[in-house]
């Protein structure tokens, strides 16, 4: 895959080459948008970029076009001519495949699946959800140039959670033929000073990374269509909090399903009707601070205290 676009965008291109960045709102599709053209830029390209915030704060789609080359007029990328997809989110991946070259486009996309409140119409765990039901095998079959990486936990393992965006530039920096201490340099100058060396362990993690093809997405968000009665682990849904993280926002009170949290007189949000919570994970995916983690427990792990 890697090098089959390498042969295609050597150091100085004649057309233009068309990478498409998408996500939701919070991910930092922008961040990736701004670092992939500011290096193509000092690389001497002439560069174009368009983006559409959406509904971007916390959970609305966003995307963003960079077209570099010799000779870029337009700045937006037609339907069927990108050459790279970096997807941020899962479904949102998937949504825009049609803006994919059909036989040389390359998808990377992170696991990572971000379920709108709309498909959370039963919220009981491992209930199925109203998202989109495609495979990571289904999609390689129908796009051989395909990278899957689980970018959260790899900027997780690198200290910096929010770098997932980081982890996919690794990846994007394997498919274009860039020095990567060029890719290096522009996040340094990108990035917040105290977590550059996070941001930049995450961008080697994600170059050195991707998924076997034959790897499935998790089968519990993806259930098998031709074993409707397999067994199922049974969940307990535990909240893990950060009061220090909390900033009073009341996005996750208002939002929640089953009107099981509140502020407490800290204003620090707080679960308060435990036996409530059904784990939708709503309010883990909301909060702008990362403050809330949504942990589904086994039987096992609740025997054993963990």
């Amino acid at each position: 895959m890697k090098q089959q676009l390498k042969e295609e965008l050597p150091s100085k291109v004649t057309g233009p080459c068309n990478v498409l960045v998408v996500g939701v709102g919070g991910q930092g599709v922008v961040m990736i948008s701004k670092v992939l053209s500011t290096l193509c830029q000092q690389q001497g390209f002439v560069v174009k970029q368009s983006e559409v915030h959406g509904m971007a704060k916390r959970g609305g789609s966003v995307f963003s076009h960079v077209r570099f080359g010799d000779h870029i007029y337009s700045p937006t990328i037609p339907e069927g001519e990108a050459d790279i997809i970096v997807a941020l989110e899962w479904a949102e991946g998937l949504r825009w495949l049609p803006y994919l070259k059909s036989e040389t486009g390359t998808l990377i996309v992170d696991t990572q699946q971000i379920v709108p409140p709309f498909a959370c119409r039963d919220r009981r765990v491992n209930a199925r959800l109203g998202y989109v039901d495609k495979s990571l095998k289904e999609i390689i079959e129908q796009i051989p140039n395909s990278m899957a990486i689980d970018a959260v936990d790899l900027a997780t393992d690198a200290g910096v959670p929010k770098a997932a965006n980081t982890v996919l530039l690794g990846a994007l920096s394997t498919a274009l033929n860039f020095d990567p201490e060029a890719w290096k340099a522009v996040i340094e100058d990108t990035v917040p000073p105290k977590t550059i060396s996070g941001n930049l362990q995450a961008f080697e993690s994600g170059r050195s990374r991707s998924l076997a093809l034959e790897q499935e997405i998790p089968s519990e968000s993806y259930p098998d269509k031709s074993d409707a009665t397999r067994q199922m682990p049974i969940y307990k849904p535990r909240l893990e909090i950060t009061g220090d993280w909390c900033k009073s926002c009341d996005i996750c009170v208002r939002f929640c399903p089953e009107r099981c949290l509140r502020l407490d007189k800290q204003q620090i949000v707080e679960l308060f009707e435990p036996d409530l919570c059904t784990g939708c994970r709503m309010c883990e995916w909301l909060c702008p601070d990362f403050a809330i983690n949504v942990h589904l427990d086994t039987e096992h792990t609740i025997e054993s205290g963990k």
